[in-house]
């Protein structure tokens, strides 16, 4: 099959130098959540960050967690990506702000940091991350 139109993930090792980052929008609210009201997404950072204390940290070693304000989805609100050089990116929506959805993209970080080419198959995400996907982008040409 040809390398450029096969969806298999490659697994194996990626370079240690590799850091797959997990990107929260801080800014994220669902529609109707007025603005002098604490953002969803807001809290789902710092869900995520709570439950990467649970993580051994050889397991951590290829992620890294930032906030970032507005990724643009507002009306898929609450927003998480996914990125590495030379791997594809995600784009999630539609997420809840609690902890088993930070458990689980943390879980989906591991598996794309896992990956060569940042391939995340639909069954073998997370529950909470098999939705709500609104963009798989593939890495910059060499």
């Amino acid at each position: 099959m040809n390398e450029l139109l096969s969806i298999t993930p490659k697994i194996g090792t990626a370079p240690a130098a590799v850091i797959t980052e997990v990107i929260v929008c801080t800014t994220c609210r669902p529609a109707g959540v007025p603005r002098d009201q604490p953002a969803h997404g807001a809290a789902l950072f710092e869900a995520v960050q709570i439950a990467a204390w649970d993580i051994e940290p050889a397991q951590l070693a290829n992620l890294r967690i930032r906030g970032v304000e507005c990724m643009t989805g507002c009306n898929r609100a609450c927003t998480v990506t996914f990125q590495a050089q030379g791997k594809h990116l995600y784009y999630f929506g539609d997420l809840v702000a609690d902890t088993e959805t930070a458990e689980h993209i943390l879980a989906c970080a591991q598996l794309h940091a896992g990956t060569l080419d940042g391939t995340l198959l639909r069954n073998d995400r997370p529950a909470r991350l098999r939705n709500g996907i609104l963009a798989r982008i593939p890495p910059l040409a060499a």
